[in-house]
């Protein structure tokens, strides 16, 4: 039987800086004996990988990390967290300089600060032993879920650029001017984002998190990490047996996944 399987409360710590993230473990042995640490990783992807193996009680994700922050690898986790074992309750490391903690109080979020205070700690010890006691069925990927919502917007550009019309696209050795408005979808590969229309699909040469300030928000709405659709496009919106929701979109014949940080865009379908 693995060591997350057994009866204690177990964890995971995901802090790149080794020194830090010794001094998390020792400051939780003294106020939280009963608590194991079942591994300590120090990046967002070995994050994600650990939690989905050892799947702890508990996460103390750093946001700031290499590869992933701890904000994407939370995210990433809660598509496709397999249970049936409730999702992990999740405490955000972060420093001042980092996030706005005003952007935390608002989502009432679980964080904890740099360098990590005895006081702000046993706070956070305290309410993960409530939750933990009072939430057996695992309110953990719902709280999860108004957190990111709350924080994912705080680390947006302050400065909205001017709105595209028309976007410039690599279609073989051409250029082609589409219309926004005919766009369906804008998939996120690599260092390049499709551009997929009723007719067709292209290439243009950025990211998705640099596109998306330049859409306008009421009609093309980020529903995936690597996803934004044309909302007139959705024609439904459908749930699997295991609670997956996929949009079936007009004129195109693919369905787009939604990842449970969005899937509230969609209730009322």
């Amino acid at each position: 039987m693995s060591e997350a399987m057994n009866d204690k409360t177990t964890a995971l710590i995901a802090e790149d800086e080794p020194i830090l993230a010794a001094t998390l473990a020792a400051t939780l042995g003294r106020l939280w004996p009963e608590l194991e640490i079942v591994a300590t990783v120090g990046h967002g992807q070995a994050a994600l990988e650990r939690a989905l193996v050892l799947q702890p009680d508990v996460l103390f994700l750093d946001i700031k990390m290499p590869g992933k922050t701890g904000l994407e690898a939370a995210e990433e986790l809660a598509e496709q967290w397999p249970g049936p074992k409730p999702f992990p309750q999740v405490v955000f490391v972060t420093a001042y300089d980092d996030y706005a903690v005003q952007a935390f109080d608002n989502a009432a979020a679980d964080y904890v600060l740099k360098p990590v205070s005895d006081e702000r700690l046993a706070r956070t010890v305290r309410r993960l032993k409530e939750r933990l006691g009072t939430q057996p069925g695992g309110g953990g990927m719902d709280a999860l879920l108004e957190q990111l919502r709350a924080l994912v917007p705080a680390a947006a550009p302050a400065a909205r650029p001017e709105r595209l019309s028309l976007i410039r696209a690599a279609v073989g050795n051409q250029v082609k001017l589409i219309p926004v408005d005919d766009v369906v979808y804008f998939e996120a590969l690599d260092k390049y984002v499709n551009v997929v229309t009723k007719d067709g699909e292209a290439l243009i040469r950025t990211s998705l998190k640099e596109l998306l300030p330049q859409l306008d928000e009421t009609r093309f709405w980020q529903v995936h990490r690597g996803t934004i659709v044309n909302s007139a496009a959705v024609l439904a919106a459908q749930r699997d047996e295991l609670g997956k929701l996929t949009l079936q979109l007009r004129g195109r014949p693919e369905k787009v996944r939604v990842s449970p940080l969005y899937a509230h865009l969609f209730r009322q379908m």
